[in-house]
């Protein structure tokens, strides 16, 4: 079975680090209160700031939609429940792909709930009547433009005829990815929303980082000024112009290997050793975010299957990040953060706040694959392993050796397995906690010498100027090593070996058959001998 460790090395084809999936949100920034509203209307020339205004501006917005559409040709498509929107608009895409079509491919119309401006009259004379204005939830008809762009490629706005006029943009830095490298004539062969090979890795590798927050606001601008829009370009003089925010954004890692085969069968073996990656303990370090007992959210692991292969999700309040093999071919590993605030960034689209999604996307992405990398080069060489189990001398002074399967000294390196260490260090009383809790009555004292022991042998250093250690990468190596070997390894074949296991359950391992096929068989040897002699 290859690891991860031999698969990166040898057998990697292709790895692209890039911006996925991409969704925003555009909002007016002069509509989002009562007043601001009401100000809309006036300086649209309405001397009363009726609700029917507002109506007539979103029907005239739906008549200018029907006439963009007739004019230009455009297939229509009116969503149902169930409608998988994507499938329908696939086929538009790939027409569009064929006949070398850019531009709106397809409008779909769907009933979906907004939150919008709704008014009443409350008071004052019939001349000059009193509005208010209210925020509710309806379900009016939302317009999805699907748009084939020459950046871009396959993408979509979704718009609606109510104030306060929100838009919604969905892009894919993968296919941004490919239209770039078909503009500079580089050969490439195309996964599913990604690359499965190319000829020049380098230079691809350079289109994807050049993907900035200023290729997104230009491609809205574009479309803004091509697409009919309830606001009047003396509304956007005026300064009734979309802000875009954050909605959802995916950042990717994608490995492509040249023996699928092996990477899919080594990702599956090595699902066991994940599902402990969503305790918050441990979601601290792969997110790099402090998590106590008031950071809301679940915390948990998902393992789950995408048609015949599996995956696996790790959650941190309303962001994850997952693993998977794309097409059997590739490792896909992808953070999704759906509310920037969870890790300290603005929603606004910002280049500030795009750069700093991005490296933190790429930073989790990468502390995922690190930490399946210590988990797979964790076997130490005989040398090590004798200068661990066995009493040493370090600087001058004993160093009690950490006795394989003695239940203390597994306890004690289980327990410094655990990621929290990895994020703020331990200490006397947070280790002792962990290791309490497997062995009762164990104290502060015996705290103090495992620490000493711990420390002569390299497992742990301590943190200048404070009272907290830290593991050292051959410490945690090493920790994990001996946990796993006695866990999975050494405690399952003891009770295969049992000669008290009953021969229905024996006869079904191999383990216990070979060895009481070795006993009998030395039993037979030593009776002959008896016999001869």
């Amino acid at each position: 079975m290859a690891t991860i460790s031999s698969l990166l090395a040898d057998h990697v084809t292709l790895q692209v680090r890039s911006v996925d999936r991409l969704f925003l949100q555009g909002y007016v920034p002069r509509s989002m209160t009562e007043g601001q509203v009401i100000r809309f209307l006036l300086d649209r020339g309405f001397p009363i700031p009726s609700p029917a205004v507002l109506g007539k501006i979103g029907r005239d917005y739906v008549d200018q939609i029907n006439e963009y559409v007739a004019a230009n040709e455009i297939a229509t498509v009116r969503f149902v429940k169930g409608d998988v929107k994507e499938e329908i608009a696939r086929e538009h895409f790939k027409r569009a792909e064929r006949e070398d079509r850019y531009g709106v491919v397809m409008v779909g119309v769907a009933q979906e709930k907004t939150s919008a401006w709704r008014g009443w009259r409350d008071g004052g004379p019939d001349g000059h009547p009193h509005f208010v204005y209210r925020r509710q939830s309806i379900f009016p008809n939302n317009y999805y433009f699907y748009i084939r762009d020459p950046d871009w490629g396959p993408s979509f706005l979704k718009t609606v005829a109510y104030a306060p006029f929100p838009v919604w943009i969905y892009l894919n830095g993968n296919e941004w990815a490919k239209q770039q490298a078909a503009r500079q004539e580089i050969a490439f062969r195309a996964l599913d929303n990604g690359f499965a090979s190319c000829e020049d890795p380098q230079a691809l590798a350079q289109i994807c980082h050049s993907l900035s927050a200023e290729d997104v606001r230009l491609f809205f601008e574009r479309w803004q000024g091509a697409l009919p829009s309830p606001l009047t370009v003396e509304d956007r003089r005026r300064g009734y112009g979309h802000a875009l925010a954050f909605r959802q954004l995916e950042i990717s890692d994608t490995t492509v290997f040249d023996r699928p085969g092996a990477g899919r069968a080594w990702f599956e073996q090595t699902l066991p050793d994940q599902l402990t990656l969503g305790r918050p303990d441990q979601a601290a370090v792969i997110f790099a975010r402090r998590v106590n007992r008031c950071t809301p959210g679940r915390f948990h692991t998902k393992v789950f299957n995408r048609g015949t292969e599996a995956a696996i999700q790790i959650h941190y309040r309303a962001s994850k990040v997952k693993q998977y093999f794309k097409e059997g071919r590739a490792l896909r590993t992808e953070t999704t953060v759906n509310d920037t605030r969870d890790f300290g960034v603005g929603r606004l689209l910002t280049d500030e706040n795009w750069n700093a999604l991005i490296d933190i996307g790429h930073q989790i992405n990468q502390r995922l694959l690190d930490h399946q990398l210590d988990a797979c080069a964790c076997a130490p060489d005989a040398t090590l392993l004798e200068r661990v189990v066995l009493p040493s001398t370090h600087d001058g002074l004993p160093a009690p050796g950490l006795r394989f399967g003695e239940p203390r000294t597994m306890a004690l390196l289980a327990c410094l397995c655990s990621y929290q260490h990895l994020f703020a260090g331990l200490t006397n009383r947070s280790l002792r906690e962990l290791i309490a809790g497997l062995i009762p009555g164990y104290g502060p004292r015996q705290m103090t010498y495992d620490l000493r022991r711990l420390r002569r042998k390299g497992f742990i250093q301590r943190i200048p100027r404070t009272q907290r250690y830290e593991l050292t990468s051959e410490g945690r190596r090493l920790a994990v090593f001996f946990t796993k070997t006695y866990t999975r390894i050494v405690n399952p074949a003891l009770a295969e070996l049992d000669p008290a296991l009953p021969s229905e359950i024996a006869i079904r391992s191999p383990l216990a058959s070979s060895w009481r096929a070795f006993e009998r068989a030395i039993e037979a040897k030593i009776k002959q001998a008896a016999t001869t002699a």
